[in-house]
């Protein structure tokens, strides 16, 4: 299996340009993990701690995991989580592999990769297809609008109100659930493939607001770095089943992984709201308000859960 120097690794599909000497790893629809040569019956954990590297699927999506723009390096909340986590169970390198966020969970039970690191949300839904380490943060929602707010968007109940109001959503992101749960037609919701390419459509006047998590809207709005738009302030997060909802980020992992995910979630724990974990994520704006305060990925899945 080819493979580029430590702090440069990436696997993206063809065509994705990087800066400096980022080295591109084949990731198509044949590409997949290890390298053939460990005994039979060895397991995620055992292999990756024999290669000393583990491949996360990512989504590029500022602040959870993202590529530097200038050095190619994959760096985020979750990947610098990972890096500190994994360090400690004996794994000293991670490799990214690009793919869109509808794709992730694909991905990953395809075996492109040994666990997702996107600051995914737990949710009953995703738990029946994969297994989640406990969470690493919880914040609410966001809208980015344009400049004035001219159709006063400040929830999603806002938009279900408005007729003429059009949201953005990503695909495969909590936001398009949250819109149908709460009664925004399924015409006035536009699916983008990336926060990039729905901010593009606020700016073009194909919606009126993006929806995103309030840390994704807060870093998509500083990147466009136009006047003519602007977070929707004040901000309702959206309601549902009485509760107001609050999302909380976690690594994914294949079901059949329990003992990889078991042994992250040991040192994990001894990690989340140390100085140390808090100097990795305030960068990305995580403070101690996102801390998760204890809540569990079991909790999070429900009754419906995996």
């Amino acid at each position: 299996m080819l493979r580029p120097a430590p702090e440069s690794r990436l696997a993206a599909p063809a065509g994705l340009a990087a800066a400096g000497a980022l080295v591109l790893l084949l990731a198509g629809a044949g590409a997949c993990i290890g390298d053939g040569g460990g005994p039979p019956g060895e397991t995620t954990l055992e292999r990756v701690r024999r290669e000393g590297v583990v491949r996360v699927g990512f989504a590029n999506e500022a602040p959870y995991a993202y590529l530097e723009s200038r050095s190619g390096r994959l760096t985020g909340e979750a990947p610098e989580i990972a890096r500190a986590v994994l360090g400690r169970m004996g794994i000293q390198e991670i490799e990214g592999v690009l793919t869109e966020f509808g794709a992730l969970i694909p991905g990953l039970k395809a075996d492109r990769f040994d666990l997702i690191a996107a600051g995914m949300y737990v949710k009953p839904a995703r738990c029946r297809e994969i297994d989640f380490s406990d969470p690493t943060y919880c914040i609410g929602e966001g809208f980015l609008v344009a400049a004035g707010n001219p159709l006063g968007l400040h929830s999603y109940e806002d938009v279900r109100e408005s007729a003429e109001a059009r949201i953005g959503v990503v695909s495969g992101a909590v936001e398009l659930g949250y819109a149908r749960e709460l009664g925004i037609p399924r015409e006035r919701i536009v699916i983008f493939p990336d926060a990039p390419s729905a901010v593009a459509g606020v700016q073009s006047g194909r919606i009126d607001a993006y929806a995103g998590t309030r840390l994704t809207v807060e870093d998509m709005l500083r990147k466009a770095d136009d006047p003519r738009l602007e977070a929707a302030a004040p901000f309702r997060d959206p309601v549902i089943d009485g509760e107001p909802v609050r999302g909380c980020g976690a690594f994914g992992f294949r079901a059949a992984d329990d003992g990889f995910r078991e042994e992250l979630d040991r040192h994990l724990d001894a990690l989340l709201g140390t100085p140390e974990h808090l100097a990795l994520v305030e960068p990305f704006g995580f403070g101690p308000d996102a801390l998760p305060g204890g809540v569990t990925a079991e909790e999070l899945c429900g009754p419906a859960g995996g």
